[in-house]
């Protein structure tokens, strides 16, 4: 049956616009996003398909084009669609730290990391510019690995604060593996970093191991 034959308080854009989206599953969620669903299916039927092929939302999100048109119904379109929502949801996230004192919580550069490195496929080491007054100035990736390895140069990374003119940095790298728990190189290199940004009076506010939906603060468990 599609969803214009169900009663109008069933209905996934009528339950959001009357109880919010918070009320909603994320297949409803998923089905307001497609708009409509395929022969034999609603839109709701179509979101239960996608959550149950790639097991949570994170890997559907993190989902190659050739995985997601898997399913019927799904193509270069929907899954077009679908990056542009998540940018959105990334730039929205990087305005919001580019306001003052948005660094005192760091949930929304939790947030904001997740939505910018935790679905890649390989290592990504990433530095997030700070100016005096804690407000973003731009978040850089500086180096790139191998699903295991990344190299990670204290010279670039000074280089780059100074260019920026940061006050302070945060430091965030990807774990591929989904496990953020940080490795002894990774704390070795914090510590190298560390030391070679005091140098040039710049400050590590934290850093960041992003592991799907799992992140580890090493300000938050005193590894700084």
């Amino acid at each position: 049956m599609a969803i214009t034959d169900w009663p109008l308080e069933q209905r996934p854009r009528e339950r959001l616009i009357r109880l919010g989206p918070a009320a909603l599953s994320d297949a409803e969620l998923l089905a307001v996003f497609l708009r409509a669903g395929v022969a034999g299916k609603s839109a709701v039927d179509l979101g239960r398909d996608m959550t149950s092929h790639f097991g949570s939302l994170h890997r559907l999100f993190s989902a190659s084009l050739s995985d997601f048109s898997a399913i019927n119904g799904l193509g270069p379109a929907k899954f077009a669609q679908l990056q542009a929502v998540l940018e959105l949801a990334r730039r929205a996230l990087s305005e919001e730290l580019r306001e003052e004192g948005s660094f005192n919580s760091p949930g929304a550069v939790k947030q904001y990391l997740q939505l910018l490195i935790s679905n890649k496929p390989y290592e990504s080491f990433v530095m997030l510019f700070l100016d005096v007054k804690n407000r973003l100035i731009a978040c850089d990736e500086l180096f790139r690995g191998t699903l295991t390895h990344t190299s990670v140069y204290p010279r670039e990374v000074v280089k780059a604060a100074l260019a920026h003119n940061a006050a302070s940095v945060i430091l965030a790298h990807n774990h591929p593996s989904g496990d953020p728990e940080p490795s002894a190189a990774d704390h070795q290199l914090t510590k190298v970093l560390k030391q070679a940004l005091e140098l040039v009076d710049i400050r590590i506010l934290d850093h960041f191991v992003v592991a799907g939906t799992r992140v580890y603060s090493f300000s938050e468990h005193g590894d700084l």
